[in-house]
């Protein structure tokens, strides 16, 4: 690993179609917890666009994102996920993060493209529905969990409708909000007004 500034870096992928409402849950409250969100784009200073038509300039270009200077990758979902091959850099880079052990978080559209990679063979995980992966014909149609979001070893995966589910997977695995995790959850998945006086103590 990197240096104690480095792995407090969480790198957030953008490119054009990013779904918005995905990861503003996980990179905000990471960021609140002392975590620095970089985007990483396919080429740095190149705006992408996302779904809602929102221009983003990547800080870093996919070629330069080394695992080592890095705590975690997320991967958002997009609808180029499913109209080819042009993400397929951003998951074979998930792939060099998983080999190296450094933790990768994907949601939506990004659980087709780890599946096209090969990267949920073996591993437990889900998506927005089991026949969404099928038809991308990958091998781990047997790991696939029914489950608002999952925590495979390094590799966390989740549908479009649970973004709160996949930043409380993120927040686990990166160790922020230890103890206060399940009132955050409470709070934005359920809209507990208990958990909100429990987040605030």
């Amino acid at each position: 690993m990197g240096t104690e500034s480095e792995t407090k870096t969480v790198h957030l992928a953008v490119y054009d179609t990013l779904a918005d409402w995905e990861t503003g849950h996980a990179t905000a409250w990471l960021a609140r917890a002392g975590f620095t969100v970089r985007t990483v784009g396919p080429v740095a200073g190149e705006p992408v666009t996302t779904i809602a038509g929102i221009r983003i300039v990547p800080d870093l270009a996919l070629d330069d994102l080394r695992p080592e200077d890095s705590a975690l990758l997320i991967l958002p979902g997009a609808e180029k996920y499913d109209e080819g091959d042009e993400l397929a850099p951003f998951t074979a880079k998930a792939r060099t993060f998983l080999d190296a052990g450094v933790p990768v978080a994907a949601i939506c559209g990004a659980t087709a493209g780890l599946a096209k990679e090969g990267l949920l063979d073996e591993r437990p995980h889900t998506s927005a529905v089991s026949f969404y992966l099928a038809a991308t014909g990958y091998k781990g149609g047997e790991h696939y969990v029914d489950a608002d979001a999952v925590t495979a070893g390094d590799l966390i995966t989740a549908g479009p409708t649970e973004p709160v589910a996949f930043a409380r997977e993120i927040f686990a695995r990166l160790g922020a909000y230890e103890g206060k995790r399940d009132a955050w959850f409470r709070l934005f998945h359920d809209s507990d007004p208990a958990a909100f006086v429990e987040l605030n103590s």
